[in-house]
């Protein structure tokens, strides 16, 4: 799903191991944050998803998002004739707002000639799970050695597509393959609802009700464009479609022709255009070719973690004690945050600006890991070498509102008791821990929690 996308969506919660984020207004770790345009703001919430679900780390899709396993702990909306009749009553009221936008009768009525309301797409918005699991348990599903086997296949296979358009859109074809990678599986799952049903449901009946009227709109745009049918416009109950999942409005302003039949279409067998797209939308948002997403490091035994969220370059972070894996100064590729998304017990790593173009994508800290990590490993590096606090597990949504209700009650103030580790609950969190003589890593852990109660 692309800011364009969102297999699954949900609240915006910013979770402790930054998986969690959400094409989003404001970074899952304070250390990354992009500013994104209010439009693509509201579209990055749209395809993010509840930070516990997030960490599910689904076999398909690597998106962040609500999967099937949670869904089946979810109590499905109630499926009155009421609501089919409300449906009815709104869809007679959405059509002279649709035909304002330049959509034509015929389009219209053509595109909901079969479309009924499905309570089951409101229940999976509104609904998330409650059980988190770790960054390390994400990438080890996002960056399996099957998806990375799988991944140079693909790349063999398309060597000619993607090296044009690597050429045409300066990305480096390995990130637009790992997008693929973790968004479809190289294209084998790339959803199975009906688009202009799914945001009709929810643009009736969904929390976010404003939000899906502007996808359905899109939707329709798209199909009066004649990029594809209703019946070929499948995609995720949330909107993403395609082989790289791009929501409709972010499809309408980035989607591109590449092939040159006239259609963008990103939806059939031929990935040409969908991995054009895709390669168009990093390159909108500032990608540099060759620049590295992140380096792996070690830190100092006396690393000084008040250098949490400042960029330097390499080679200043370097004097500070910051070296890559093999001892050596990381080359200057650009300044550069140290980034802990699972605190000083894991793995640590210096990002670039490249990282925060995979943000766009989607703004959780771990997909962008993992796309920037899978390509690493399709073009032969090695796994990371750090170590994870594998005995460790994220908060609960319901655990993160108690840290912050108990730091609150400390006197370490979080700006509220949302469940979101923002920079407020970090900045809380560190000035703790430095109090109680603790890393002040700025980590949501259990032993934290626990030393608070």
């Amino acid at each position: 799903m692309n800011r364009q996308f969102s297999l699954g969506l949900g609240l915006l919660l910013l979770g402790p191991a930054a998986v969690y984020a959400n094409p989003v207004a404001e970074s899952l770790r304070p250390r990354a944050r992009a500013a994104l345009p209010v439009a693509q703001i509201e579209e990055v919430v749209s395809r993010a998803a509840p930070f516990d679900a997030v960490q599910v780390a689904p076999a398909r899709s690597l998106r962040p998002f609500l999967r099937p396993t949670a869904l089946s702990r979810v109590q499905p909306a109630p499926t009155s004739t009421a609501s089919h009749q409300g449906f009815e009553r709104w869809k007679t009221g959405f059509r002279p707002r649709a035909l304002a936008q330049g959509i034509s009768p015929r389009t219209f009525d053509r595109a909901f000639a079969n479309v009924r309301f499905d309570p089951d797409i409101v229940a999976k918005d509104q609904k998330q799970a409650e059980f988190a699991k770790g960054i390390w348990s994400y990438l080890d599903s996002a960056v399996s050695d099957t998806r990375v086997d799988n991944g140079r296949a693909a790349l063999r296979k398309h060597a000619a597509l993607l090296d044009r358009i690597e050429a045409h859109y300066g990305v480096d074809k390995e990130i637009v393959l790992a997008v693929w990678g973790m968004e479809t599986n190289y294209g084998s799952f790339r959803g199975t609802e009906n688009v202009v049903e799914a945001m009709a449901s929810l643009a009736y009946d969904g929390r976010r009700a404003s939000f899906f009227e502007k996808q359905l709109i899109a939707t329709l745009q798209i199909l009066e464009a004649g990029d594809t049918t209703p019946d070929n416009m499948k995609g995720s109950w949330a909107g993403a479609m395609g082989h790289t999942q791009f929501m409709p409005t972010s499809f309408q302003s980035l989607a591109v022709d590449f092939t040159g039949d006239g259609r963008r279409d990103i939806w059939g067998d031929d990935p040409s255009d969908a991995l054009a797209s895709t390669a168009n939308y990093l390159a909108k948002n500032g990608w540099i070719k060759g620049m590295p997403w992140g380096v792996e490091v070690r830190l100092p035994r006396d690393f000084n973690y008040a250098n949490l969220g400042i960029a330097r370059m390499p080679s200043e972070w370097a004097r500070l004690g910051v070296r890559g894996m093999d001892g050596q100064p990381v080359r200057d590729h650009g300044s550069a945050e140290i980034l802990l998304p699972a605190g000083h017990k894991g793995a640590a790593f210096l990002v670039f600006k490249n990282f925060r173009v995979i943000k766009r994508y989607n703004a959780a800290d771990a997909y962008a890991m993992g796309v920037g990590h899978l390509a690493d490993r399709i073009k032969g590096a090695a796994p990371f070498k750090g170590d994870w606090p594998r005995e460790d597990r994220p908060l609960t949504s319901t655990e993160r509102k108690e840290l912050q209700t108990r730091l609150t009650r400390a006197g370490f103030a979080t700006g509220g008791v949302d469940g979101r580790i923002g920079p407020n609950t970090t900045s809380a969190i560190q000035s703790y821990q430095k109090r109680s003589g603790l890393v002040p890593d700025g980590y949501p852990s259990m032993t934290l929690l626990a030393r608070l109660r």
